[in-house]
């Protein structure tokens, strides 16, 4: 196998005690002063966390979600945490029809499910770290108060909603937009509602501290969902019309019994074995275990023989995308309302079955589920008509991954509550989510809309042991593409020996072939998308197999960030994707 290449875009971060890599240099450092005064690798993900909620509201926020993967050294074991929402109990099938919506939309009030964040983050906190809820709320109540710098890529994502927030949502303009303008690169931006909001939830557990650390906390999550958030929230939405991409106005329909009737749980994560490595994922109420069954594809196939980003290579790893994403639309949906037959998805059997399917010269046009529960196969018509036409506004997720010296790890990825797509609720500093917008509304398929049900998301922290022992943490921003960009990484540090900044920094590529899971839900079939830098040789090769090859920028996708248990005894790494010019890595 030949050497990668020794340059990277950024040094490979190593450090002893603890590392945290973030998708915003001061959550980095909001991380990095958990571990300065004692917390372990949960304090500091969680303090990280808290901390993008608040910094890159065009990606994430307090309305949102956060899927949460640990392992608890002190325990040896890894825990799923559900830190997705559910629909309120009058979101029904029914209701929708009635409304005349074919699909929910990507945002408004109707999509809103209970914004799991600040529960996830605080459960996480209790049941695994060391601080406190203060500690790690406190350099994100100070950048709130008192401002951070605006930045590149928040300062474009206002440019393009200043006709949204001044012709229809005036509480996003009062706060993004002051002075009736988008604030200059540099000039800091407060939130003082965003601060005050969680400095009460902080006064709730530090009057309730006599009761213990974990008792404080809960007292917090309990204070967030129970009380006067909830009640403000709710309010908002019941009162306020918005028009959303169906150009009809609507109201929000979560009442403050479907706030208080919700709560974040531990659950099993789903695992396979590949080359010696056990990779751990959610469950199906995400995306996740798409990945595990790429690896279950691709175990089959000397992929470092191939030679890296090559034709053949990208060929096999596409195709196995396009199998293991036709199960997504087919099988996958909330375990708690429908039987996913994850054992069969997950087994070599299955694998070797699905994998005769991948003619190593020819790019498949079709959506080709399995009979993973002998039922008939869905066909093609029927898995994309989805499609719907209306306003659509960018938005994204972001992502947050630390380890510390005990082997302790922590990956999350936090998404919705973006701000292009609710407006600010007054008195709060933050959207409500609209991850409602992935329910189908055809009450055959495993994702349909059921009242209290998790919508499936896309969002899928990733989590790895080396011989049973912590070895890696990962994930990125991206959509359906996460558990392709994160695979590729996977594989780069697996198959092709690289270390963590080699393998992020490789040129990557991804297919759009299945539906989209956000609204208006298109696809585009047989479509590949590779970065600039993949040659243009690879590419006319991939086009003569059929797919439809479309380059985009050299570095334009996603941002893969990860943190390692080695390379060396008693060594950490860390490294982050330069795409977005925000993520930093942290450590000592």
């Amino acid at each position: 196998m030949p050497e990668p290449s020794t340059f990277t875009t950024r040094p490979l971060y190593l450090g002893r005690k603890g590392v945290l890599a973030s998708g915003h240099y001061l959550a980095a450092r909001a991380g990095q002063r958990m571990f300065d005064k004692g917390g372990n690798a949960v304090d500091a993900a969680v303090a990280s966390g808290f901390a993008l909620n608040l910094l890159m509201p065009h990606l994430n926020g307090l309305g949102g979600e956060v899927p949460i993967l640990i392992y608890s050294a002190s325990e040896k074991k890894v825990f799923s945490i559900s830190g997705q929402g559910f629909s309120g109990k009058a979101a029904t099938i029914d209701y929708f029809h009635k409304l005349g919506v074919k699909l929910i939309p990507g945002d408004g009030f109707l999509p809103a499910t209970v914004p799991a964040a600040f529960g996830s983050w605080a459960f996480a906190l209790k049941r695994f770290g060391t601080l406190t809820l203060a500690d790690v709320l406190e350099p994100s109540i100070d950048l709130a108060a008192n401002g951070f710098p605006m930045y590149a890529t928040l300062r474009r994502s206002l440019n393009g909603l200043v006709k949204r927030f001044q012709g229809e949502w005036p509480t996003s303009a009062e706060l993004y937009l002051p002075e009736g303008r988008v604030p200059q690169v540099g000039e800091l931006h407060r939130n003082a509602s965003w601060a005050a909001t969680v400095k009460k939830a902080v006064d709730v557990e530090l009057a309730a501290r006599k009761h213990g650390r974990e008792d404080a906390i809960q007292a917090a999550i309990d204070f967030w969902y129970k009380g006067e958030i909830a009640e403000k929230i709710v309010d908002f939405m019941s009162k306020t019309a918005i028009r959303d991409a169906t150009k009809r106005s609507h109201r929000g329909i979560l009442t403050k019994d479907d706030f208080a009737a919700w709560k974040p749980t531990i659950e099993e994560p789903v695992f396979v074995d590949y080359r010696g490595i056990t990779v751990y994922k959610c469950g199906p109420w995400t995306q996740g275990p798409v990945f595990l069954q790429q690896l279950r594809l691709l175990e089959g196939f000397d992929l470092a023989k191939m030679g890296h980003n090559s034709a053949s290579y990208i060929h096999t790893v596409v195709e196995a995308a396009k199998l293991a994403f036709a199960d997504r639309e087919k099988y996958y949906g909330d375990p708690a309302f429908v039987q996913v037959p994850l054992d069969r998805l997950l087994s070599k059997e299955y694998a070797d079955e699905r994998r005769k399917l991948i003619d190593p010269k020819k790019a498949s046009l079709e959506m080709r589920p399995g009979d993973a529960a002998k039922e008939p196969l869905v066909g093609m018509d029927e898995l994309l008509g989805l499609e719907d036409d209306g306003e659509i506004y960018d938005h994204d997720t972001i992502h947050t991954c630390c380890v510390d010296a005990q082997g302790n790890l922590m990956a999350a990825t936090c998404s919705g509550g973006w701000i292009p797509s609710s407006p600010v609720v007054p008195g709060v500093g933050f959207p409500m989510g609209t991850r409602g917008q992935m329910f189908d509304l055809d009450p055959h398929r495993p994702g349909a809309l059921a009242p209290r049900k998790r919508p499936r998301t896309t969002l899928t922290p990733s989590l790895a042991l080396k011989a049973g022992k912590p070895y890696l943490a990962f994930g990125t921003p991206g959509g359906d593409q996460q558990d392709q960009w994160t695979l590729l990484f996977f594989l780069n540090v697996v198959d092709f020996g690289m270390n963590l900044q080699q393998a992020i920094d490789a040129a990557s590529f991804h297919t759009t072939h299945f539906p989209s899971s956000f609204y208006p839900r298109k696809a585009k079939p047989g479509e590949v998308v590779v970065e600039g830098r993949i040659p243009m040789e690879t590419r006319k090769e991939l086009t003569a197999r059929g797919h439809e090859v479309r380059a985009t920028g050299d570095w334009a996708n996603g941002m893969v960030m990860a943190v390692q248990v080695g390379p060396q005894p008693g060594v950490l790494a860390g490294g982050v994707s330069p795409r977005a010019q925000t993520g930093y890595v942290t450590g000592d």
